[in-house]
């Protein structure tokens, strides 16, 4: 279905105050902005901005980017025959060849994430998402596979996945604050996600194959 005039109005104004808060916050730090700030600057009011944005976090790190189903909507979604493995695998580099902004491949992000880990309160909540990442997806996987309660496999495997995400995230920003280009890094993280494949049994790379 395409998107509506009403629909990308939305998506533009969200868009837009977003991106006008971000810059606020690399140039001023987190915390040193407030909503009111940024209403008066993305010529809006301070009820629009929070008609958008709940908290004031979420201006940097949207629900739909960031969001603890994150994991588990990739599981969901693979194809028959996959593999809940394979799946998370597959979105990875398809997001890294793809540069895309939610891993911080973007240019410019550097400053955006030097902003971020000043800020206590984002850090925090990058920490709190990644544990909620692998609780949302030990549950699809303990419900699509039938397990036991108590049992321990699709936590394991969810951790193993979930690490594997904290991984790619983590080395993208070191390799950020280092000062690498996006494409290099996109390069090397490709290289470091095959590695850890390979390392990964049949159990594992094999786990909660979709059979419809």
């Amino acid at each position: 279905m395409s998107e509506g005039l009403r629909e990308r109005k939305k998506r533009q104004t969200r868009q837009r105050i977003s991106g006008v808060a971000i810059d606020l916050f690399v140039a001023h730090g987190f915390d040193n902005v407030t909503i009111a700030e940024v209403a008066v600057a993305a010529e809006v009011s301070v009820n629009t901005v929070y008609n958008y944005f709940q908290v004031k976090e979420d201006l940097v790190l949207p629900p739909e980017e960031a969001s603890p189903r994150r994991l588990a909507e990739i599981v969901r979604e693979r194809r028959v025959g996959q593999s809940a493995t394979d799946a998370v695998l597959e979105r990875l580099r398809q997001e890294v060849r793809g540069r895309e902004r939610r891993l911080g491949l973007s240019e410019g992000f550097g400053r955006v994430l030097e902003m971020m880990q000043a800020a206590p309160t984002l850090t925090a909540r990058l920490e709190r998402l990644a544990h909620e990442m692998i609780a949302e997806l030990a549950d699809r996987l303990a419900a699509e596979t039938g397990a036991a309660p108590g049992d321990p496999l699709p936590r394991a495997v969810a951790w193993q996945l979930g690490s594997l995400h904290t991984m790619v995230l983590s080395e993208i920003g070191r390799r950020t604050a280092a000062g690498d280009r996006p494409g290099v890094i996109a390069g090397d993280v490709l290289e470091l996600i095959d590695a850890a494949a390979e390392l990964m049994g049949e159990r594992l790379l094999g786990y909660a194959v979709r059979e419809e």
